[in-house]
């Protein structure tokens, strides 16, 4: 079973693959350092090589070293905790030594080698005083924060799950059968391995992140790091919506508006190195915020219960993605990223709006079907152009598919199973360049300065 918390994930931009989880697997390297360790290194491949400097996945796996969680990091703590590093170039382990580790000589792109797994591959090494390597662990960010290290067999589930699902029809069916909606079946699957109060309180808690992310990028102005300096435009777009609401210039898009400013919002915020919540990748991260703020703000009669029954869903469709195609850009493209939010998205929506299980599933399959074939080619390999308007669409998209499923009674041609599968096969075709790299489309077609 994949949880809806492991889905969304609390943690900081500007990337789930390229900076949580090279965070996550630095973290767990350290953490498993033997007691004659003397000096580490780290090499990144693929993606994580072409693209790691833009994603902050240097500072990611320094930090990790450093003993940083993605979800406890506090995002102003990233500068002083990166320059103490370049000055001490050592790290502190948990039982007191000390292990060297120079950033600029220790930390290795490796532009030319690809790693079997995945592309975005990363290899520690500790070697004791005399130079012998006394461990080595290759680990694979594969989207969405996940790491698995190589070699890693899956854990046995201890808690068996009341509805298992591998496809939407055997969700359909486990819905028709006990007569429960999609979110219902979630629940209960989560219910499973935790009590329902602490279920309900980590809702609660990840839709709080959302909101307060969005609230933060609404409210901050400047221009994002990187050397494209991208202006934020959140703050303004913001300012001129209230300025035509006083004045009553309210045109019949104004919503669209609205849906667009809270996605760019989440994405800025990403971009910057804030705090974001995984949904479920960094790079798509404003999509399902952005429609969930559309749902408890526009939507009347919307409850937290509603707002919990959202996310549930859409962790659902999240989980058949994940499944059996992608999340992750550097291995199916964007589709897999903002196709995949936008489709959890819609479904989410679509239940807030008291949508049947088959007219969910259609919501879903209408929203991913519309973003196949979509490349991954940030421009710098940052995640801003063209991600952060990416994110602005995708949201609105998720939000016409819901409505037009609801116009429906959920019989359709294209199913959702079949649309996950058409995305993973596109991923397969897909030049790798096209993969996150920055090596092809808006990435060379735009110059950077």
């Amino acid at each position: 079973m994949i949880s809806v918390f492991d889905l969304f994930k609390i943690g900081i931009g500007p990337s789930s693959s390229h900076t949580v989880g090279p965070m996550v697997a630095a973290r767990r390297f350290r953490d498993a350092l033997p007691a004659d360790a003397h000096r580490i290194t780290a090499e990144v491949f693929g993606s994580l090589a072409w693209t790691g400097k833009g994603h902050a996945s240097d500072q990611a796996i320094c930090l990790g070293l450093m003993g940083a969680v993605p979800a406890a990091l506090d995002p102003d703590d990233v500068p002083a905790l990166v320059a103490r590093l370049a000055i001490e170039k050592a790290i502190a382990t948990d039982a007191g030594g000390r292990v060297a580790f120079d950033p600029d000589a220790d930390l290795i792109f490796d532009f030319e080698t690809l790693l079997p797994l995945h592309s975005n591959a990363m290899r520690f090494r500790a070697f004791d005083a005399d130079g012998a390597v006394v461990s080595e662990k290759v680990f694979y960010s594969i989207g969405g924060g996940f790491v698995v290290e190589e070699g890693e067999r899956p854990a046995a589930d201890e808690h068996p799950v009341p509805f298992p699902f591998d496809s939407a029809v055997d969700l359909l069916t486990a819905c028709a059968r006990g007569g429960l909606s999609i979110a219902e079946v979630q629940m209960a699957n989560e219910c499973a391995r935790r009590p329902r109060a602490e279920v309900d309180a980590g809702l609660d808690a990840i839709a709080e992140a959302m909101f307060a992310c969005i609230d933060r990028g609404l409210s901050v102005s400047g221009s994002l790091p990187g050397r494209l300096r991208v202006k934020r435009r959140a703050k303004a777009i913001r300012e001129k919506l209230e300025a035509d609401h006083l004045r009553n210039q309210r045109p019949p898009h104004e919503i669209m508006d609205w849906v667009s400013v809270f996605a760019i919002a989440v994405n800025e915020e990403n971009a910057a190195g804030g705090r974001v919540v995984t949904a479920p990748t960094n790079g798509a991260a404003g999509i399902v915020p952005a429609v969930l703020r559309y749902a408890r703000d526009f939507c009347p009669g919307v409850t937290r219960e509603h707002l919990r029954a959202f996310l549930l869903t859409a962790a659902a469709v999240g989980a058949l993605i994940k499944r059996n195609a992608s999340i992750s850009g550097a291995e199916v493209g964007c589709q897999g990223e903002v196709g995949s939010a936008a489709s959890m998205a819609a479904a989410g929506l679509a239940a807030v709006l008291g949508a049947t299980p088959e007219q969910i599933e259609n919501a879903a399959e209408i929203a991913m079907e519309h973003h196949l074939g979509m490349t991954c080619d940030p421009i710098g390999g940052l995640v801003q152009i063209p991600c952060i308007e990416r994110n602005a669409f995708g949201a609105n998209k998720a939000i016409a598919a819901a409505s037009l499923a609801l116009r429906g009674d959920g019989i359709h041609h294209v199913s959702l199973d079949q649309v996950i599968e058409t995305m993973r096969q596109t991923g397969a075709d897909m030049q790798s360049k096209y993969k996150e790299t920055s090596q092809g489309g808006l990435a060379v077609n735009v110059p950077e300065c």
